[in-house]
């Protein structure tokens, strides 16, 4: 494997590392039980993508076989302020620090593609910021859904 693919994907591994102990950590101080196992949902699906990662670096696995669905850029984290964890967080606000999270790992590995040449590392790299995108508008839908529930009325 190129050394330079090899030093990105150790670099997005970190990221997804990093990601995992956030959504645990703020897994714990969630109050709200819906919030937390939401939190530790997320939590395991950054655990599946460093999995992938690792499988990726050592040949088990091409790029290929990330899925590729579209996700929905919604924007709805770039037009609200990202809260502070702590204990005292609604569930509106976990799930808008949530998204504001992912929004961020999608931006990671966005601007790192643009940086790549076409090829191998720039297509892992739009595919896994396309899976984080994914996480985030899971995320806005259900801020949506807490921050603006439905009514009898409509």
């Amino acid at each position: 494997m190129d050394p330079k693919l090899e030093a990105l994907i150790d670099m997005a591994i970190q990221k997804e590392e990093e990601a995992f102990s956030f959504y645990s950590d703020l897994a714990d101080k969630a109050s709200d039980g819906d919030s937390r196992e939401t939190l530790l949902w997320i939590a395991g699906e950054e655990k599946k993508h460093k999995a992938f990662l690792v499988d990726y670096r050592t040949g088990r696995f091409a790029p290929e076989t990330l899925g590729m669905s579209e996700a929905v850029y919604y924007q709805i984290a770039e037009h609200q302020e990202e809260p502070e964890a702590s204990e005292s967080m609604t569930r509106q606000e976990v799930f808008l620090l949530a998204a504001h999270r992912e929004k961020k790992a999608y931006l990671f590995y966005t601007e790192l593609a643009q940086v790549h040449p076409e090829g191998p590392a720039k297509e892992m790299l739009l595919k896994m910021a396309n899976q984080e995108l994914k996480h985030k508008e899971k995320m806005e839908y259900l801020y949506a859904n807490a921050a603006f529930p439905q009514t009898d009325g409509g």
